[in-house]
């Protein structure tokens, strides 16, 4: 498979101190063993995971891949008018949607599920996914942003983009060194100064909210014991921001007992985390999927790896999944539901975290 005849990377992934960017394809993977296989074999792989291991997977072998210094810059940021066509569900059977399971919470089969809504979105002209990326790097202070093309993972999905900011990282390895930031428990910001510092005091004392973040960590835990030594972990969770909003987050590192672990193995082995799906883990994806339905690629992972193992991942939350003609997309974002959750408080979680990419577009 030759580049786009376009010209347009298919993957970026961004941070506040360096950028990834592939281009072309050589080789797409049917499935992770494939791909974990091509990477321990020394072949670069991209792409992205979806949120349920049973669907098609979006990885390949770029042509090209390479890495530069400082977040990833756009030639352009202009973006059309998009209006919002629809809500799925609507905000009043999401919430219906939050008090039934809360209610079902009741008798101790699942502790956490994280419950997701989307919006469909409609554009005046084609989105360039990559000025969409560009936009939404610039408007985050730490550089985030991802962008992969979505072809490899079959006909229902070509020429579309997974595009957004995440500020959540998977994992990122660095020959031995392992490193995890995973965020949960999440409180809009306010514009005022003062309130601004009260909603954050009030999320660090939030019971629900240490609650539902510890279940996120323990996972984790479980998850890396195997596969590292000295691995730390702080106590107690630290408040980290984006410009929309605060959350509660715990920055984790690890030193490989393998060193021939590579950073897709650790993707897998971590996703879906609690912060994206729940606990125990399937139960809270039978929940999901019998609620919401197929999730595609929200709440996947994006990342790479490159011809030696190392490589790093990030959640694919805070973004939307571009039809191939850019003139629609669908934007989702979650909450954690636990059994102290208010349905409406939840709702409201999901409406702030729309605000990353809809600011992007003027919204």
């Amino acid at each position: 498979m030759a580049p786009s005849p376009t010209g347009t990377p298919t993957f970026v992934l961004s941070r506040s101190t360096y950028n990834v960017e592939a281009d072309g394809v050589e080789n797409a993977y049917a499935s992770t063993d494939d791909a974990v296989a091509a990477v321990r074999s020394g072949t670069p792989v991209v792409g992205a995971l979806p949120f349920d291991d049973a669907d098609p997977v979006a990885l390949t072998h770029p042509t090209s891949l390479h890495r530069t210094d400082g977040p990833w810059r756009a030639f352009t940021t202009v973006l059309p008018r998009v209006r919002v066509g629809e809500q799925i569900p609507s905000a009043e059977e999401h919430v219906a949607r939050v008090r039934a399971l809360v209610n079902s919470m009741r008798d101790g089969s699942v502790q956490k599920v994280v419950l997701a809504r989307s919006l469909r979105l409609f554009a005046d002209s084609p989105i360039d996914p990559m000025a969409l990326l560009g936009t939404l790097v610039e408007k985050d202070v730490l550089g985030n942003g991802y962008a992969v093309d979505l072809s490899a993972a079959g006909a229902e999905h070509a020429g579309s983009y997974l595009v957004g900011s995440s500020p959540e990282l998977l994992i990122r390895r660095h020959g031995r060194a392992v490193t995890c930031h995973p965020f949960a428990g999440t409180a809009a910001r306010s514009d005022i100064p003062d309130e601004d510092a009260a909603i954050a005091a009030r999320l660090a004392a939030s019971a629900k909210d240490q609650a539902e973040h510890r279940f996120v960590v323990d996972e984790i835990r479980s998850a890396l014991e195997p596969l590292c030594s000295d691995l730390d972990i702080p106590p107690e969770p630290q408040l980290s921001s984006t410009p929309q909003l605060w959350h509660l987050s715990t920055p984790i590192t690890g030193t490989l007992r393998d060193a021939a672990t590579t950073s897709l193995d650790l993707a897998i082995a971590l996703h879906p985390t609690p912060a994206v799906a729940g606990v125990p883990r399937r139960a809270a994806m039978d929940a999901i999927k019998r609620i919401e339905g197929p999730r595609g690629f929200y709440a996947g992972a994006v990342g790479w790896a490159d011809a030696v193992g190392d490589g790093e991942w990030m959640v694919a939350i805070r973004g939307l999944e571009l039809a191939a003609d850019g003139r629609s997309a669908l934007a989702t974002a979650g909450g954690g539901i636990v059994a102290q959750s208010d349905p409406d408080a939840e709702l409201a979680e999901t409406t702030a975290k729309f605000r990353t990419v809809l600011a992007a577009f003027g919204v």
